[in-house]
């Protein structure tokens, strides 16, 4: 797969994903906020903004990985 192919590919998955973690952090805290004590509603809203570097570190490594010569 070429380099620019999958850039394109790396990019459409990180729009779908980031939309997919912003709609599903927004129903988790919409849920579980109002009954929390502001300390832990503090640390899951830090934990929730901060946890879809993960994965989209993943997909950013995919799609700068060089051809590979085999």
């Amino acid at each position: 797969m070429s380099l620019r192919t999958r850039k394109l590919i790396g990019t459409a998955l990180l729009l779908a994903f980031v939309v997919f973690w912003a709609l599903l952090s927004m129903s988790i805290a919409q849920a579980r906020l109002p009954n929390m004590s502001s300390l832990a509603g503090g640390l899951l809203v830090v934990f929730l903004g901060l946890v879809w570097v993960i994965p989209a570190g993943l997909i950013i490594r995919w799609m700068a990985k060089q051809k590979s010569d085999t």
